[in-house]
């Protein structure tokens, strides 16, 4: 039949174009790992041909063509006439981008990344500051470049979650915001618990090997994957078969590297998760931004920080921490999940990361409208975490140096952060809903039915659904705050003895 001539024709370009965009995304892992310093100018101008090579190939005409006549087929199966409509979506969206437009803003952002790197290591902003300038420029041009109606923060916020708008997360943070603030002013009239013992010598050697055992438990696929160290944990896939991780090590600090290798581990499951067969196509690709940060936070929170994994992991943390030896199982439990304003997201408890996720989101939405020019951002950033969290910001490298994201020119990414442990805490109730006994089977270190449950519901499903139409599909609703709500009451009910 034509139809299938035309969609092999259609799946044969666009894994040729995937060829092209993972090898790009082999040179900006490796940027991140290995690169020599020496090496940073000349990957920049790399980096930028292939992302021009991309994207001149998923502009050509012919693809445009091809993808009009298969849209016009009603015989196609129901998978096939949707990763037509979704690639012929995307196809209309990189049509708006010139080659030019595409060269400059690569080679910005990694000169951004490189000024970001060596601002942070010398802590000081004024170093990030120019780079940072042009990018948030080139970012604000792309607002125009893609479109938008109420908003121009509106049209990258729909880059990393399809139909995500100022309007939507202002009236999701303010409904968020003063029951978390209840509870935690309620938490805070109690006494905290101990965790001196987190910040003991950990041996980084050890640490390393514990993070690979851990991730190994969790289901993640060595052979289809690795483990590095980068200054910003993440995660990268080229495909199903070949998704790679990093992570940081503080030898003072026992819960960075190992939460942070069970978050990105999260991450990782769900790309190895994707249909491998089908790569280069949306059927392949990951849903959205938020539903990706609901896996990391799924495993690192809800799973990661519940009693019962750190139960079944107790004694293979004593086996490479002794230090360990003197505490409880219920003592480390408490002291991982102590809630304290502090000044570092990537390490916030489940309660103060969404008024650190807040308050990146206020401060990206001033900077893309122009309200906020780019040298502001240290005393407007120090300004809100007083305000938010009450914590005074002593230096840059802990405050608007802290995340790697807009030396990315990742604008609009940070809401995803708190959408994902929202969708996470209702995924792990219809998990809960349906298997009973998952805290004695993760006690026991066995998570098939959690792993099933995400092939199931979440991984088969690749890009094909939005985020929406997936939690519908997946829990029978929409996405609902009072599931995440009632997670953390019950579970610092508990911990802090609170009223239930």
């Amino acid at each position: 039949m034509p139809g299938e001539e035309l969609y092999q024709q259609y799946i044969t370009k666009m894994r040729r174009i995937a060829d092209v965009k993972n090898t790009l995304a082999v040179m900006q892992w490796d940027q991140e790992t290995y690169l020599p310093p020496k090496g940073a100018e000349l990957r920049g101008e790399q980096m930028a041909t292939l992302s021009e090579i991309a994207h001149e190939m998923f502009a050509e005409e012919e693809l445009g063509k091809l993808l009009r006549q298969l849209s016009e087929i009603k015989a196609l199966p129901i998978l096939q006439q949707r990763n037509v409509e979704l690639t012929l979506e995307d196809y209309n969206k990189n049509k708006k981008y010139s080659a030019a437009f595409v060269r400059k803003l690569s080679e910005a952002t990694s000169r951004s990344y490189h000024s970001w790197v060596e601002a942070r290591r010398q802590n000081n902003f004024g170093l990030f500051k120019k780079e940072l300038g042009e990018l948030v420029a080139l970012k604000k041009e792309e607002t125009y470049i893609l479109g938008f109606e109420k908003h121009p923060y509106d049209a990258l916020l729909n880059e990393y979650e399809k139909g995500a708008t100022v309007e939507w997360l202002n009236g999701l943070f303010n409904q968020l915001k003063q029951p978390l603030k209840d509870l935690l002013t309620a938490i805070l009239q109690k006494a905290p618990p101990a965790d001196a013992f987190l910040h003991q010598h950990f041996d980084k050697d050890k640490q390393w090997s514990f993070g690979l055992e851990v991730l190994k438990k969790m289901g993640y696929d060595f052979e289809a994957g690795r483990q590095d160290i980068s200054a910003h944990p993440f995660t990268t896939s080229f495909n199903a078969h070949d998704v790679r991780i990093t992570t940081r090590i503080d030898e003072n600090d026992f819960t960075s590297m190992t939460w942070s290798c069970i978050h990105e581990g999260g991450h990782a499951l769900y790309e190895q998760g994707l249909p491998v067969e089908a790569y280069g196509l949306p059927a392949g690709e990951f849903c959205s931004l938020g539903i990706h940060e609901s896996q990391s936070r799924l495993w690192e929170n809800c799973i990661g920080r519940s009693m019962a994994f750190i139960e079944g992991n107790y004694p293979l943390m004593q086996q490479y921490f002794p230090g360990l030896h003197r505490v409880t199982a219920a003592e480390l439990y408490r002291a991982v999940n102590k809630v304290q304003p502090s000044l570092i997201r990537t390490e916030a408890d489940e309660l103060t990361y969404h008024f650190h996720v807040m308050i990146r989101y206020d401060v990206e939405k001033k900077l893309i409208e122009g309200s906020l020019p780019v040298e502001d951002i240290p005393a407007c950033w120090n300004e809100m975490y007083k305000q938010y969290l009450g914590v005074d910001v002593p230096n840059d490298a802990q405050g608007c140096l802290q995340d790697i994201h807009w030396s990315h020119g990742s604008f609009g990414y940070f809401p995803t952060y708190s959408l994902g442990s929202l969708y996470a805490a209702q995924f792990l109730a219809y998990i809960q809903q349906q298997n009973t006994d998952l805290p004695s089977q993760i006690a026991a270190g066995d998570y098939n039915s959690i792993h099933q449950w995400l092939k199931e519901n979440i991984y088969r499903y690749g890009r094909i659904y939005t985020s929406d139409e997936l939690c519908n599909k997946a829990t029978g609703e929409p996405l609902q705050l009072q599931y995440f709500m009632e997670y953390v009451r019950t579970k610092y009910a508990d911990i802090y003895q609170l009223p239930k």
